[in-house]
């Protein structure tokens, strides 16, 4: 019996605190996935365009040069249909409507969330479900 090869899942972390950046990449990569980082909006429109597109963002909203929904409209409006969590300090209406209008799948303040958690939505979105 042949046993398939797993596909890496790719994830692209748009984040400008280096410090948060680093956990999470480190939390997913003991997860199994492959990351990458791009510390504002610019890069990473540039990452997620160059290659093999990512199969996840995660990407903070206030962030010098391009902000994260500005980057996941143009990155939308160029076919990436990659799903998006939007990362955020802000608990605000208007900031959860501009995420939901670009495309954001989530929304996660990160206050409320612990990285743990994190790495399980993304688990939950793109491993498929083990059965016994």
């Amino acid at each position: 019996m042949r046993m398939e090869t797993p596909i890496i899942k790719r994830i692209l972390v748009v984040e400008d605190d280096a410090v948060l950046a680093g956990m999470l990449k480190q939390s997913l990569e003991g997860a199994g996935f492959r990351v990458a980082h791009a510390k504002n909006g610019e890069e990473g429109r540039a990452l997620a365009l160059e290659g093999t597109p990512p199969d996840l963002l995660i990407v903070d909203i206030d962030m010098p040069k391009m902000d994260g929904v500005t980057m996941l409209k143009m990155l939308r409006s160029k076919g990436l249909t990659a799903p998006a969590f939007m990362l955020t300090n802000f608990n605000q209406a208007e900031h959860v409507a501009d995420a939901a209008e670009a495309g954001a799948l989530e929304y996660l303040v990160k206050a409320d969330w612990d990285l743990n958690d994190i790495v399980e939505k993304v688990k939950s979105r793109l491993l498929p479900a083990r059965t016994a």
